[in-house]
């Protein structure tokens, strides 16, 4: 089907808390091996975008389609996302290797993809640790190998970079770009200019609840929206 089909295809998406704006009749056309950078003040819609579509809360309204398969059908599409949320979803009292051993069942995909993905990740000397004693980047990078497991086309990150020093920042924009180079499509939140900078080749803005920017990075570096983003 070459490089750039539609892969996911979100349609009139709304989530609303409690009477406040989460997200409001968002429309979206995503090609397979797209980088999209979603940006926006805190309350936007940003994470309720990406919890959306990783299945982990549901829409007032609207409907989602990954590679043609409707995102209500769960089972489906489990295998085709992957989540990686600015707090790492793990079990702390368990060690890397059993954390990942239990997401294994949950994706049902073999025992010898943990041990794969953990020297992929190199995550080898730390396989016994406990996840509470890890540091933040170490548990970051547990938490995309928990999302590598099944080989999902499509990864999501939620503020990948949040709260990492200089070093592991760089060694996160190297995984992200390595795995947007085998041909996954990557949507994350940011709320850094430079990430964005760095990472993107498409740039999605939200505003209380609203899609209000669809573009190139250039273009948005150029625009009105990006001077009222940041100033």
């Amino acid at each position: 089907m070459g490089l750039f089909f539609m892969q996911i295809e979100i349609l009139n998406l709304s989530k609303i808390y409690s009477g406040k704006r989460g997200l409001l009749g968002a429309n979206l056309e995503v090609k397979k091996g797209e980088f999209i950078a979603v940006i926006g003040h805190n309350g936007a819609g940003k994470s309720t975008l990406l919890n959306i579509l990783a299945g982990w809360i549901h829409p007032e309204n609207g409907e989602v389609w990954v590679d043609g398969i409707n995102l209500k059908d769960r089972s489906s599409v489990v295998r085709k996302i992957g989540f990686v949320p600015e707090t790492p979803n793990l079990f702390e009292f368990f060690s890397v290797d059993y954390n990942l051993q239990l997401f294994a069942r949950l994706f049902q995909v073999p025992y010898c993809r943990t041990k794969e993905i953990i020297k992929e990740l190199d995550l080898l000397p730390f396989r016994k640790n406990k996840v509470r004693v890890l540091s933040k980047g170490l548990k970051q990078r547990v938490s995309i190998a928990r999302a590598l497991l099944a080989n999902p086309s499509v990864l999501l990150f939620d503020e990948p970079t949040s709260g990492l020093d200089f070093e592991m920042t760089k060694e996160i924009y190297r995984l992200l770009k390595n795995y947007h180079s085998l041909g996954k499509t990557i949507i994350f939140t940011s709320h850094r200019p430079e990430e964005i900078k760095t990472l993107a080749t498409r740039i999605i803005v939200l505003h209380q609840g609203y899609l209000v920017f669809d573009g190139s990075p250039q273009r948005y570096f150029q625009s009105a929206i990006h001077e009222k983003l940041y100033l």
